[in-house]
């Protein structure tokens, strides 16, 4: 980024919000306020991803239920997208449905085959509110579709049916991370 410095660099490393916090499972509201407090959200949710080792992060993922999301994530191409998202819309998806492993950093540690279009498109506007338009291709429509599908309060264990499903909650019930009651019942936490 030659002509700015480098997302991330001056924001603050935010505790992840992890699977069951009922922020994760709410829709979250549209920015109205395009000021400082939105760009240093925006620089938090970057350097929170970067030191997460994540492609993509939304806002709810840092316990913030606004409709913002990050991405620096790569094509199949290999092409390397960088970026962010307020108030996106996923205005289109088409192509083939790809079931393709797909993880997320508020499931640390996990992952399942989900089923996703490989081309997307979002609509939405920058920190300083002009129009944006993102187009992505497979992995990095992967990631378009995730990020929205968190703004919407779901999660991509919300996508899994069968075997697929069962697999995944019992891998949440024994993470370590989970800190809920593993007995009977802690599965339907991945669902809500």
């Amino acid at each position: 980024m030659r002509d700015g410095s480098i997302p991330g660099v001056h924001g603050r490393v935010r505790p992840l919000t992890l699977l069951g916090d009922p922020v994760l499972h709410a829709p979250c509201e549209e920015v109205t306020d395009f000021g400082p407090e939105l760009a240093r959200l925006v620089e938090d949710l970057f350097a929170t991803m970067y030191a997460a080792q994540g492609v993509g992060l939304a806002a709810n993922q840092i316990g913030v239920p606004l409709r913002v999301f990050v991405y620096d994530c790569p094509d199949d191409e290999d092409v390397r997208h960088l970026g962010h998202v307020v108030n996106p819309r996923l205005v289109e998806t088409d192509g083939v449905v790809v079931r393709g492993p797909e993880g997320c950093l508020s499931l640390p540690g996990l992952e399942a085959g989900t089923e996703r279009h490989d081309h997307a498109v979002v609509e939405g506007r920058t920190v300083t509110g002009e129009s944006v338009t993102v187009h992505g291709t497979g992995f990095f429509a992967r990631c378009l579709q995730h990020e929205c599908d968190h703004l919407e309060g779901r999660v991509y264990a919300d996508r899994l049916t069968g075997w697929r499903r069962r697999r995944l909650d019992r891998q949440v019930r024994r993470a370590s991370w989970n800190g809920r009651d593993r007995g009977a019942g802690g599965a339907a936490e991945a669902g809500d």
